[in-house]
């Protein structure tokens, strides 16, 4: 496979990581990095050693409706002396970052959207803005929300039109696991019901998870994402604080229904999607576990069952199958295949 080109809009944990695991992919070459205060692009290649030690202490918390993490005197808090990205030599600021990357599209294949989505319609706003800029190429998101596949779906003519493969959902779960459920499948003739368990440690907490933290958090009974949004960092860490650091999820609104759905497996009710947080230890709170139930073509019952490693990380799990996804997506582009694809879709057909 020829090279490839890629940026990372974001680089909180998750862009962070992607650099990171992208050093160990064949193939692939980050070029282009940003956050909302700067971008960093060389078509030679980033210095991703450069970039990662430089933002270690600097990391811009993108959160909330004005793009930045509220404090309790309604400040935004900030680590270092830099902003994000801008603490790199091979960064820039900007007022604009992503219209950067836009602009510099031609040079890139693929661009991974690593960005807080703490507005439903977030993501797409996004990728409206790729399609207007006339980019060509290939975006990958990690999201987690059912609801916004839809509205992914609604652009798929635009995406076709600019010549957009969008692969939507490809992290951990949905994305990862979500084509383990597809994989799991092919035993059966109909698939009854589909169980995805997943268990998340994180020893450095809060702090240098914020996003992952918050997001989650919406999916507790008491809030969504828009009160979520709207909490004080305080505030998170008092709901940590309170469930002892370890938070269970249950019937989470993932994204991973749907698209199974979409993809033909079985109806988006018939999946449910649960998990539990560490936030103060590395250490797994529980096995992450997918469970297929369903009936073979000689009319039996069973079920499959899918353990991932409890020594992989989250970020393991979700920027290398994001990284190879955006690969898949890639390889569809450059086969003139555009639109919208989930991570069930690059999966065999069920």
């Amino acid at each position: 496979m020829d090279e490839i080109t890629f940026a990372v809009l974001g680089t909180g944990g998750i862009g962070r990581r992607a650099l990171e695991v992208s050093q160990h992919k064949d193939v692939l070459t980050p070029v282009a990095a940003c956050d909302r205060h700067g971008t960093a692009i060389d078509f030679d290649g980033l210095d991703v050693d450069e970039l990662l030690a430089a933002t270690e202490e600097n990391i811009d918390n993108e959160v909330a409706t004005d793009g930045g993490a509220k404090t309790a005197d309604g400040g935004v808090k900030q680590r270092g002396e830099d902003r994000g990205v801008v603490a790199s030599e091979q960064a820039r600021p900007s007022d604009d970052p992503i219209q950067d990357v836009i602009d510099r599209g031609d040079g890139i294949d693929a661009v991974l959207l690593a960005l807080p989505n703490y507005e439903h319609d977030f993501i797409p706003r996004v990728a409206d803005r790729f399609v207007e800029g006339d980019y060509a190429g290939v975006l990958i998101d990690v999201l987690k929300r059912s609801r916004v596949i839809d509205m992914l779906d609604e652009r798929a003519g635009s995406f076709e039109k600019r010549r957009i493969t969008f692969v939507c959902g490809a992290g951990a779960t949905p994305g990862f696991l979500t084509g383990a459920a597809a994989l799991a499948a092919q035993s059966f003739v109909e698939v009854e019901a589909v169980d995805i368990w997943w268990g998340v440690g994180l020893k450095s907490g809060y702090e240098d998870n914020r996003g992952t933290v918050r997001e989650d958090i919406a999916h507790l009974p008491e809030y969504d994402i828009e009160t979520a949004r709207d909490l004080s960092d305080e505030e998170i860490e008092a709901i940590v604080d309170d469930h002892g650091g370890v938070i269970e999820f249950e019937d989470m609104e993932h994204a991973d229904d749907v698209l199974l759905e979409r993809a033909g497996i079985c109806d988006a009710e018939d999946v449910t999607v649960g998990g539990i947080l560490d936030v103060r230890n590395d250490e797994k709170p529980t096995t992450t576990t997918v469970s297929v139930t369903g009936m073979t073509f000689d009319g039996e019952t069973a079920t499959n069952t899918f353990r991932l490693g409890d020594e992989t990380s989250m970020e393991a799990n979700v920027n290398g199958p994001a990284l190879g996804y955006l690969k898949a997506g890639v390889r569809r582009n450059r086969a003139g295949e555009y639109g919208v694809f989930g991570p069930t879709e690059l999966m065999p057909g069920f």
